[in-house]
């Protein structure tokens, strides 16, 4: 197979997480991690499965998880083994140093990753402070976008909230107009901050992860449905929530009919440039 096949997959899920082979619990900031450990072979699987794409990452958060992610150019191999159902993002964590930049140019050219995944919170770090502003202009010159997670984290823990207020992105979206930001899960508790963003700035997007629809604020679904209809797209946070159950409790939520098809798959396939390849 030569890559996603748009014309017979049913979605395009923008969140799923690729784990280590050796199941390592994460220790510290989620001392439970109740939910399964999934390698980027078990997430192709079980997309394959359901005649779903998806976009998967590790997260680069050594510090606070207290294991290494996956490798990205792991990540990025299997993905190239699966190229029907896996679209590969890396992770790099701004707090490992000079060489950033070079590091991702050559993920992207080298190594066929799509994009990049943030998460403030684990990694303790601004989206707006200069220290990640080289980083970010280097994906800005690639082309590929950026998700960051944004509101509160699973687990809790030692995560520091301060770092994922949204608010933080709308000085990247305009310092780096021409860079895809992908706001991650409903920003709770500053989703108005991010519907707000998303409206008022070209290249910001927000994928639905992390939440059953059935629990979604009124405001995000009436966005979803108006004014943000071509920006918003579907995310599970696979294996926090598996897809199934995500489409199922979406297929009840209040969205309108002209408007789900857009969510499930023709969004992010403009987004990533899937819909001119």
């Amino acid at each position: 197979m030569t890559g996603i096949d748009l014309a017979t997959i049913t979605a395009i899920d923008m969140h799923a997480h690729a784990e280590r082979s050796v199941r390592t619990p994460a220790s510290r900031a989620l001392p439970d991690h109740p939910w399964p450990t999934p390698t980027a072979e078990d997430v192709a699987l079980h997309y394959r499965a359901l005649d779903m794409a998806c976009v998967v990452f590790p997260v680069d958060a050594e510090k606070m998880l207290g294991a290494p992610p996956v490798p990205n150019e792991e990540v990025a191999e299997i993905a190239a083994a699966n190229p029907d159902v896996l679209i590969p993002f890396g992770s790099l964590n701004p707090h490992r140093g000079e060489g950033l930049p070079l590091r991702a140019r050559r993920l992207v050219e080298d190594h066929g990753i799509r994009g990049f995944k943030f998460h403030p919170g684990l990694m303790e770090f601004f989206p707006n402070d200069p220290l990640v502003y080289p980083l970010l202009g280097e994906l800005e010159s690639l082309g590929v976008p950026a998700i960051f997670h944004t509101g509160q984290a699973a687990g809790g823990g030692r995560i520091r909230l301060k770092y994922s207020d949204p608010i933080h992105l709308d000085d990247v979206a305009v310092d780096f107009p021409g860079l895809k930001i992908v706001m991650a899960h409903p920003s709770f508790p500053w989703q108005d901050v991010a519907l707000s963003i998303a409206s008022r700035r070209e290249n910001v997007f927000i994928d639905l992860s992390g939440w059953s629809p059935k629990y979604f604020p009124p405001q995000l679904v009436h966005y979803a449905n108006t004014l943000l209809k071509d920006k918003v797209m579907f995310g599970s946070d696979f294996p926090v929530i598996a897809p199934e159950r995500w489409l199922a409790d979406f297929a009840e939520a209040p969205f309108r009919d002209s408007v789900r098809q857009g969510i499930l798959k023709g969004n992010a396939a403009r987004m990533l440039g899937l819909d001119a390849a």
